[in-house]
């Protein structure tokens, strides 16, 4: 009976001494069975219980470590009790070693990759670009804990599509960086050096994984699925090791035209590729050029993050409707921006920016500054400023200091301005802003 299903009212305790009742069968997955949860609060969770293959003394010992370490931050649905067999009357009939784990349960606005890449779910660039930044975050944290995902790819992501908030599942296989995992990753997201079995699960892979993920994010295709993939009649074992393992080419590699989309086949990439400014393209060749070859060097999550932020808040809508992204190296390039909506096409009017470091926001009606654009901490919940009209003169725009320190305001002829908090700096090209630690400029 060590696969018995639990039924509707079955009573647990866990190894903490929580109850929880059984409310009902969420789903199966490859290693076992998950179900909604309630415990004696009245606060509803999830239980994976482990099929009888996967309920090895290996998996229970890292989850029991996971449990022990807590969650890196709240994007985690992470193991936060467990339930073993042989320890509770209740689940004794599921025979000694049995086991499962509580985690969070996945509230039901939440939507799968899988949703994004097959148009059932369209979030706005902005909302795109915060899901992109969280799960990067996200997964800075576990490496800063020491610890490898293993097994970046679709499956394990859901999101808000009208938030931009994000959710990282089936954490119980996340281990120590370069130890034996109990997988070994998702075929077409697994680093080149993993597929022709020579190295573990590590940051380093996690990178590779999570740049294959970004990359059918925002393109809706795969980097390395191009010219090869359409030539090959079988996609069996030795095409796929070929392709994402021994040979791996990039569609966009600067250098090699070998492997590049076939229009009917890959349009996505061909559509989307010139949508994104100019930095996100960098970033996914050297992710897919450099980064194949040589993990030490591959993206870090720091690029992904400052990119990603830059992006969020640099969206400029077009009259017809369409988010464009401001591209500041194609400005400074003196290139003019134009509407990618084909139906439209006009020279987008350049906004207002902000820049700071490396960071930079767009200032349209109601736009936000977060701490992260005065502070470089990727701090995109704090608010610092919002852009105000003069109440005076509406033609007039400025920046409310909302953050609880003194700015100076820095004007083109060099004459500085106290900014206390609540009070405005009026957005003049070319005028500043200190903050303290840094210097921003509005161009």
């Amino acid at each position: 009976m060590f696969d018995s299903i639990f039924t509707e009212g079955d009573a647990l305790v866990s190894d903490m001494g929580n109850r929880y009742e059984i409310i009902r069968k969420l789903g199966e997955g490859g290693q076992g069975t998950v179900y909604e949860v309630e415990d004696s609060n009245g606060e509803k969770h999830a239980l994976k219980w482990y099929f009888k293959k996967f309920a090895t003394d290996k998996q229970k010992n890292i989850v029991e470590n996971l449990v022990r370490l807590g969650a890196p931050n709240s994007t985690f649905l992470w193991p936060e009790d467990i339930i073993y067999g042989e320890d509770n009357d209740s689940v004794f009939r599921f025979s000694v070693g049995a086991f499962g784990y509580v985690m969070p349960l996945r509230p039901p606005n939440y939507r799968g990759i899988i949703d994004l890449m097959k148009r059932r779910a369209e979030p706005s660039f902005k909302n795109l670009c915060k899901a992109a930044f969280s799960l990067t975050k996200g997964y800075e944290r576990l490496h800063e804990m020491g610890l490898a995902y293993g097994d970046i790819s679709f499956g394990n992501l859901f999101f808000d599509p009208n938030s931009g908030e994000v959710l990282i599942c089936d954490n119980d296989n996340a281990s120590y960086s370069n130890e034996e995992m109990s997988v070994y990753g998702t075929p077409r997201f697994m680093a080149p050096e993993i597929v022709i079995g020579k190295a573990r699960a590590s940051r380093n892979t996690d990178l590779f994984s999570l740049s294959v993920l970004l990359f059918n994010i925002f393109m809706l295709s795969h980097p390395l699925e191009g010219e090869q993939e359409v030539k090959i009649k079988c996609m069996d074992i030795p095409a796929m090791n070929r392709i994402y393992g021994h040979n791996p080419v990039f569609i966009f590699d600067p250098k090699n035209s070998t492997n590049r989309p076939v229009t009917g086949v890959h349009d996505n990439a061909l559509i989307y590729w010139e949508l994104y400014p100019a930095r996100l393209r960098e970033l996914f060749t050297k992710a897919f050029t450099i980064g194949l070859k040589e993990p030490q060097r591959r993206v870090t999550e720091k690029e992904w993050k400052t990119a990603l932020a830059n992006m969020a808040f640099g969206i400029t809508p077009c009259s017809c409707g369409a988010e464009n992204f401001y591209d500041m190296q194609a400005v400074q390039s003196g290139k003019v921006l134009t509407c990618w909506n084909s139906q439209c096409r006009k020279q987008l009017t350049t906004p207002s920016v902000f820049t700071c470091g490396k960071n930079q926001a767009v200032l349209q009606k109601g736009a936000i500054l977060y701490s992260h654009h005065i502070n470089n901490d990727y701090d995109i919940d704090t608010v610092v400023g919002t852009v105000v009209q003069n109440p005076n003169n509406p033609n007039l725009w400025g920046i409310r200091n909302d953050s609880k320190t003194n700015w100076t305001y820095i004007k083109a002829d060099g004459t500085q301005i106290p900014v206390a908090p609540g009070k405005s700096a009026m957005i003049v090209k070319g005028a500043k802003l200190n903050f303290g630690l840094d210097i921003g400029t509005f161009i």
